[in-house]
């Protein structure tokens, strides 16, 4: 299973959205369910910050990072979105339709 970790990062502070970390990040949130498989994982967790005041009130200057780790591991799978294009993409390769894994 999966659960999904939402890193709202500002460019100022990270403007290579694949070095936005838990640490950096002006936001950290875990959607509160689990899946079964990285698309929905991301796509629930987009949908999850959509509804609250934090991704409505989001700026040009950020972007956001949907982490999907599985349980009881320390590797998941990382997609970056642009509030400002709409456009999903793997972090670190904007536009290219690589994966990227992200090591937590």
């Amino acid at each position: 299973m999966l659960t999904a970790l939402i890193l709202v990062c500002s460019l100022a502070i990270t403007p290579e959205l694949r070095n936005c970390d838990r640490n950096n990040a002006l936001q950290v949130l875990q959607v509160p369910e689990q899946f079964g498989n990285p698309v929905m994982c991301m796509m629930r967790g987009q949908a999850y910050l959509a509804g609250t005041s934090i991704g409505q009130e989001m700026h040009d200057t950020e972007q956001v990072k949907v982490l999907c780790i599985r349980s009881g591991r320390s590797r998941g799978v990382a997609a970056c979105t642009s509030p400002r294009r709409g456009e999903v993409y793997p972090c670190g390769r904007q536009g290219s339709g690589e994966g990227e894994q992200t090591k937590m």
